[in-house]
């Protein structure tokens, strides 16, 4: 399971002796990567039971993270786990309210939330791969000056909100005097000069203020098929539909059989030019 950003992620282990049995170790140190690369170090960790070892962890990045334990001295042992944390802004195309609405899973149930959690940030990474970016979220790229308009390559573009020099001889080039085509990507300036030579780092906004109806039912669609793959009728969703897309033959070009063809009809008039012809 993944963890939400600042969440206290308990940490565990436990040491055994030759025969097996619980047993504790001499010493017992324990170090954290992060996403950045660097590591905290955590040392002596006192067994909280029998050869049991255990530290709460207060999550302060997302991404995934690296935990070593190593015991020194009487049942020297390691061990090597990872954790995944969420950005503080997951993209999501809906909530796990209406997802368990769409599953007709009771609003009181939580027993599968971190699980319906992940497959909603999966399925919309499948919606994603199709129409462009639709959830919110910020891009940088890298731009050559010396010309009269650049393309952004993630669109839809919300706003551009910095432009960056990247060489100290570089002049600054003002985001007021700009225009970009929403849909296409392209950048223009309003003055009539072209960009200046150079590269510039050039911040801006990507995704979709509005999320179009067949954009939101066809995500739906897919997480409902993803959840019957999954788990079947055993867990008792017999009222989850599927039909012949369940029992799929055929995959979609990129992604498997992860998208039932109803999904995949509703995503095409909106589909981005790089997705699928």
């Amino acid at each position: 399971m993944s963890f939400d950003l600042g969440d206290v992620v308990r940490l565990t282990t436990t040491v055994r002796d030759a025969s097996g049995a619980p047993a504790d170790a001499g010493s017992m140190a324990l170090t954290i990567t992060l996403p950045d690369g660097a590591s905290t170090t955590v040392t002596p960790i006192a067994p909280t039971g029998t050869g049991v070892y255990t530290y709460d962890y207060p999550s302060v990045q997302a991404g995934r993270h690296v935990v070593r334990w190593v015991a020194t001295g009487d049942n020297a042992t390691a061990y090597t786990d990872v954790f995944n944390v969420r950005p503080a802004a997951p993209p999501q195309l809906f909530s796990l309210a209406e997802a368990k609405s769409k599953l007709d899973i009771p609003i009181t149930s939580t027993t599968d939330d971190e699980d319906l959690r992940e497959a909603i940030e999966a399925t919309t990474a499948c919606v994603e791969f199709f129409v462009g970016p639709v959830a919110r979220r910020t891009v940088q790229q890298v731009l050559q000056g010396g010309r009269d308009q650049w393309a952004l390559h993630t669109t839809p573009v919300l706003a551009v909100t910095a432009i960056t020099a990247l060489q100290t001889w570089q002049q600054a080039i003002d985001i007021s005097v700009l225009d970009v085509d929403t849909t296409t990507g392209i950048l223009r300036r309003t003055d009539g000069l072209c960009f200046y030579s150079g590269d510039y780092r050039v911040t801006y906004t990507a995704g979709r203020a509005i999320v179009p109806p067949n954009v939101s039912l066809a995500a739906k669609l897919i997480l409902q098929h993803l959840w019957r793959t999954n788990y079947g009728a055993s867990r008792g969703l017999p009222n989850v539909g599927g039909g012949e897309d369940f029992s799929v033959t055929e995959p979609v070009p990129g992604l498997g059989y992860a998208i039932p063809n109803r999904a995949l009809q509703l995503l095409q008039g909106d589909s981005d030019p790089g997705g699928f012809a």
